[in-house]
């Protein structure tokens, strides 16, 4: 019996997880299938980009991931690296709005206040924004429950512009880099409005939604909600990559085509080979995906989902550089704001295993949805703009001892509204034209680390039925 053939293109979390549970499959059930994981760049892991000089640990990419999304976690169990994993950091988090640095207020949730007493004594909002907010807790049901709409005109209609404009889109759109009156709530949050739909006040849903907080033990810290690993994200991609037969990794070859031939599929490379293969994860951005899959027409709607790009900036500083130390882990920037940067992240307070003694390590980011030209500016006007921007609200007398740039072209899809119903009409018609074939990844369900590992485990359920 000949053994069925599995091409995963592309190397980042996606395709890892995917060729490291089917690999697991393959073994545990002895499936008559190889696997070939097939990667664009010379090194694996996607927008994992962990560097290490001086004794610093430098996240370039993704920090770290949610905790209670238990797949990555699990992930790093498989692998070995469940002692590995760290907690961020405790110290609140700051909205930075005219000029000045103000605390999140306690017990919001993505800027859904479950707490009233913080919501109302904050500086955050006016007298007039907070009692618009309370409208929540009497207005009716503000969506479609069948009706895509966009994250702003949700909140909005909920919790009125101020809450809107001053929390919940400098909190939800540091997360896409996108305009949150464009995002899709069914495609990034649908949680919100299963929550206005079950409870009709969104505010109640969330409370009522939230579970208490076990008491703390005496002296003890609460735990951050985020992950990360003492070597940083690397390690995870190292500790897959070690368990993955060496012989199914190729790295430094594209994707030019795929085309169906009779029951499997033809791939075209960019080393100038072709080969057969059973099965395709197509684990890529969307307009890799695309352009492989040209000659289909159904995938063209992929070519019109919109894609923003960004920058990361860490700068490391002697601790005494840093003038006005502030007790937290960071802000992150209302868009109304004339600055360039759209967050900061206080590295050194929020990971210590990224910093030596004595330093500090600031992570910056620009870039955002319509307004993302700052990217392809020199790295010297990039450094400036960062430091003039920080130094409105931090007083920093030294330039950084080094800094390093990292440019993410076109690197953050934005799942616009109806951006789920093009997705399922997308999956859909692979599955009646190319059989066999999947688009996973960033892209589609999801950005975050957990999010890709879901993916690509759900893939590898479905190949496993397929094989056995």
């Amino acid at each position: 019996m000949s053994k069925k053939r599995v091409a995963i293109i592309g190397g980042g979390i996606t395709g890892l997880t995917v060729a490291y549970y089917l690999q697991k499959e393959i073994l545990a059930n002895n499936l008559q299938c190889e696997y070939r994981l097939i990667e664009k760049s010379t090194k694996l892991g996607g927008k994992i980009s962990t560097d290490y000089r001086n004794g610093f640990v430098i996240e370039l990419g993704p920090d770290s991931f949610l905790g209670r999304k238990q797949s990555a976690s699990r992930l790093a169990k498989e692998v070995g690296l469940e002692t590995d994993l760290v907690h961020n950091g405790g110290g609140g988090a700051f909205i930075l709005n005219n000029e000045k640095l103000y605390p999140i207020p306690g017990g919001a949730i993505m800027g859904i206040p479950t707490q009233m007493a913080p919501f109302a004594t904050t500086r955050l909002f006016s007298p007039l924004g907070k009692l618009r907010a309370a409208g929540d807790l009497i207005l009716p049901r503000a969506s479609d429950p069948d009706v895509d709409m966009s994250l702003g005109s949700f909140f909005r209609k909920r919790l009125g512009n101020e809450v809107v404009d001053n929390l919940i889109e400098p909190l939800l759109s540091g997360i896409y880099a996108g305009d949150i009156d464009k995002l899709s709530l069914m495609a990034t949050f649908p949680q919100f409005h299963q929550v206005e739909q079950k409870h009709r006040s969104l505010i109640l849903g969330m409370k009522k939604a939230t579970p208490a907080k076990p008491k703390a033990a005496p002296k003890s810290k609460p735990k951050g909600m985020f992950l990360s690993f003492k070597r940083g994200l690397q390690s995870l991609v190292d500790g897959v990559e070690k368990y993955l037969d060496e012989e199914a990794i190729i790295k430094g070859v594209g994707l030019d085509s795929l085309v169906k031939k009779g029951d499997a599929y033809e791939l075209s490379f960019s080393n100038g080979k072709t080969e057969i293969f059973d099965y395709v994860v197509m684990a890529t951005p969307h307009h890799v995906t695309e352009e492989a899959l040209r000659s289909y027409s159904f995938v063209e709607p992929l070519a019109d989902i919109p894609s923003t790009s960004v920058a990361t900036i860490a700068m490391a500083f002697p601790q005494s550089a840093i003038k006005k130390d502030i007790n937290g882990t960071g802000f992150v920037v209302s868009k109304k704001n004339d600055y360039n940067i759209t967050a900061c992240t206080w590295t050194h307070k929020k990971w210590q295993h990224s910093t030596p003694e004595g330093y500090a390590l600031l992570r910056c980011y620009v870039g955002r949805a319509g307004n993302d030209a700052i990217v392809d500016w020199s790295d010297d006007e990039i450094i400036d703009a960062v430091l003039t921007d920080l130094n409105k609200t931090m007083q920093i007398d030294a330039k950084p001892e080094f800094s390093i740039i990292k440019r993410w072209k076109n690197s953050m899809p934005q799942y616009v509204v109806g951006h789920k119903q093009r997705i399922d009409e997308l999956k859909e018609q692979l599955q009646k034209q190319l059989p066999g074939v999947y688009a996973i990844g960033g892209s589609f369900e999801g950005i975050g680390l957990p999010d890709c590992i879901d993916q690509g485990e759900a893939v590898v359920e479905k190949l496993k039925k397929q094989l056995v």
